[in-house]
């Protein structure tokens, strides 16, 4: 591997120091598979949902928004059919009392905590968190976190139909958290045990399904390569018959090439009618719909998108990621897209003499709305490395002629290039700088 290479190591230590992750409870020992997003961790994932969902409106296709609820009756979980199925298969050392999926070691080798070969049968592990909902405990208050956002959407269809008056095909999309008990959490944000997802229910005609499965495979493609991630680090997946889950009629991953190997990014399914069939036998209610041209009711087919908001923001971390040399040192800098980074523009005075000219600059900036940052102390070139390391796409610096001329240095991360520019023609850069396509094949 490049010694300059990404790696997990090293992506973890970049969020730390430089405020985008931290580790959950940390100064309790921190619990496996929870983090929390700090500053530039929080502006980073506010610019992935907004991305996600202009990538969704910039369409023709209808598409709505809900929000619900984290936690969900035992009755909806079993009709979707995640309290039977929604396992993975558990061993444990009967030595160590380590715990591991099974499908992620082999029984024929020996435990890789403690080095011995004595191993429990191998059962299911229910992933689902469980809880109880009210003061009176007993079989009909159990409840479960979500390890989902989907159910939510499938059982409020024709609430969602009726009062926003839209028709078949439309699409009902979400972000929100779910909650898995992941056996093994690991490599960092990649298996979490609380984590985000934005999804979308694509709803439509049978006879449509499979041209809208294609479609949005094709969509979800375009997404990923629109918000900056390398074309050559991306492939598809397409599930054999052998690989479905029990709802699915066809699943495409978008795989990404991480520094731990090829994985799933986003999962595009053809779920048919399954949920909506699912839900109506077991809560007795009707989520048919009626086709005013053919008289007749249809259970809608539905074409599902999930991608995690932590998975796609560690994978942007990984393939913006580069060291390069310059001046004899080795500087690492994220090539995020300018739209995905956490700061747009740095504002950095020379001096502290410069600061009645450079700090308005920066206040205006930032009621204009764009993402600012303010920086006055160490170096000028520490204060550029910085920048670098967390993304920045510009800096601007104030020199002793600024408030002469009205003009500044516009520094390029990727280049290091710099350029003079006059301070009225900065908010069109910018706003060139943040512009995105989602194009259209």
């Amino acid at each position: 591997m490049d010694a300059h290479a990404p790696t997990l190591e090293k992506l973890v230590s970049l969020c730390k120091r430089r405020g985008f992750i931290f580790q959950s409870a940390e100064i309790y020992g921190g619990v496996t598979g929870l983090y929390d997003s700090g500053p530039l961790g929080t502006l980073m994932k506010e610019n992935i949902r907004r991305l996600w969902k202009e990538s969704l409106n910039h369409l023709e296709q209808e598409v709505v928004y809900i929000d619900g609820a984290l936690i969900g009756p035992e009755a909806l979980w079993k009709a979707s059919g995640h309290i039977s199925n929604f396992h993975d298969p558990m061993v444990d050392c009967m030595v160590c009392k380590h715990r591991y999926r099974a499908d992620d070691i082999s029984l024929d080798k020996p435990c890789p905590h403690c080095g011995n070969k004595q191993w429990t049968e191998v059962r299911d592990f229910n992933l689902m968190f469980t809880t109880q909902v009210g003061a009176n405990t007993g079989q009909s208050t159990t409840a479960y976190l979500r390890p989902e956002t989907a159910q939510v959407v499938f059982v409020n269809f024709k609430n969602v139909m009726s009062s926003s008056r839209v028709k078949i095909p439309f699409g009902i999309a979400q972000i929100g958290k779910a909650f898995r008990n992941e056996i093994t959490p690991k490599q960092f944000l990649f298996r979490m045990r609380e984590f985000e997802q934005m999804e979308l229910e694509w709803f439509c005609k049978p006879s449509e399904s499979n041209h809208f499965y294609a479609f949005w495979i094709l969509q979800r493609m375009l997404f990923m390569r629109a918000i900056g991630i390398t074309k050559e680090r991306l492939r598809l997946h397409g599930h054999a018959p052998e690989e479905l889950s029990h709802y699915s009629r066809g699943t495409s991953d978008i795989e990404y090439q991480y520094p731990f190997g090829w994985k799933e990014l986003e999962g595009i399914a053809h779920r048919g009618d399954f949920d909506l069939t699912q839900h109506m036998q077991h809560s007795g209610k009707d989520l048919k719909v009626y086709d005013e041209e053919t008289k007749e009711s249809y259970t809608p087919h539905v074409i599902e998108c999930s991608v995690g908001v932590d998975r796609l923001f560690l994978t942007l971390l990984c393939d913006a990621y580069y060291e390069d040399e310059i001046d004899g040192e080795i500087r690492t800098v994220l090539r995020l897209h300018p739209a995905v980074a956490p700061i747009t523009v740095a504002i950095l005075p020379l001096t502290k003499k410069q600061h009645d000219f450079a700090y308005p600059l920066y206040k205006k900036l930032k009621l204009a709305d764009y993402s600012v940052e303010y920086d006055s102390s160490g170096s000028i070139g520490k204060r550029y490395r910085r920048q670098d390391e967390i993304g920045t796409p510009f800096c601007i610096t104030v020199d002793f002629d600024s408030p002469a001329d009205n003009t500044v240095t516009l520094r390029h991360r990727d280049s290091t290039k710099q350029e003079r520019i006059s301070l009225e023609d900065i908010p069109a850069r910018l706003d060139a700088l943040l512009k995105i396509s989602f194009l259209e094949e």
